[in-house]
């Protein structure tokens, strides 16, 4: 961080939490190019094709197992609130306040689960400059050398070294939607999002590609208003360079 925070000022957060209740909010937003579902594998697919998804993922942070215990209180561990769209993640009950230099502060910054072996901070650009962060785009995991920030809970609070970044842009897929693309994990696509008036299209967008996942896009809350993707007509996803015909 680029300056300390004095003990006392944390001190008061902690009690500003403990009073506090912890409003719900949302952990991501989404679209999808279809509504139905299959029972038929692979993994979402809907009448033989991959069915796409676009999901907004609003800021939130990960936390390790300790940090939990710390925020939370000892013995605590994440409750489950929402499933999220891949198997097996979930935006939990509880909330953080994430505090940055010149203490300027996000409150109830949602955290999702499962726990993970380093606490992390996921922000938009906008959340960013309003912390005073220059967090770095990062893929997830990526935290080495990136800033650091303190979290705030009910029962205490965290100093994180490192661990905030902007999530660079990313699409989880299985392998049958990696075939039907023509990409293999750590490719690069492009996705364009057509809206009235507001049509946009993002480069750069990483395959995370294992056998589970189902195809889904994630963007940040910035990118999705950029694109107002609530009011898209039309989501096409493709292999950068691809000069073949749009999926």
């Amino acid at each position: 961080m680029n300056s300390a925070i004095d003990r006392s000022y944390i001190e008061q957060l902690v009690r500003t939490a403990i009073r506090s209740s912890q409003l719900p909010s949302k952990a991501n937003g989404s679209t999808t190019t279809q509504s139905t579902s299959s029972s038929h594998t692979p993994p979402g697919w809907v009448n033989g094709e991959p069915n796409l998804r676009v999901s907004i993922s609003a800021r939130h942070c990960h936390l390790t197992d300790e940090h939990v215990e710390i925020l939370f209180g000892r013995g605590a561990v994440l409750e489950p609130d929402k499933d999220l769209y891949q198997d097996g993640f979930y935006a939990a009950k509880q909330t953080v306040m994430v505090v940055g230099p010149r203490k300027r502060m996000l409150p109830n910054v949602r955290v999702l689960g499962p726990t993970r072996p380093a606490s992390q901070v996921e922000l938009a650009l906008t959340d960013s400059i309003s912390l005073g962060i220059d967090a770095p785009i990062r893929h997830s995991g990526d935290i080495d050398g990136t800033p650091g920030c303190v979290l705030v809970g009910p029962a205490g609070t965290v100093q994180l070294n490192q661990g905030v970044i902007r999530a660079a842009r990313h699409v989880h897929m299985n392998d049958a939607d990696a075939k039907y693309y023509g990409v293999e994990n750590g490719d690069m696509m492009q996705l364009r999002i057509a809206s009235p008036s507001c049509s946009v299209t993002f480069e750069d967008v990483l395959v995370r590609a294992d056998s589970a996942a189902k195809l889904e896009v994630h963007i940040d809350t910035d990118e999705g208003n950029a694109c107002n993707l609530d009011s898209a007509t039309e989501v096409l996803l493709k292999k950068s360079g691809c000069k073949c015909q749009d999926h």
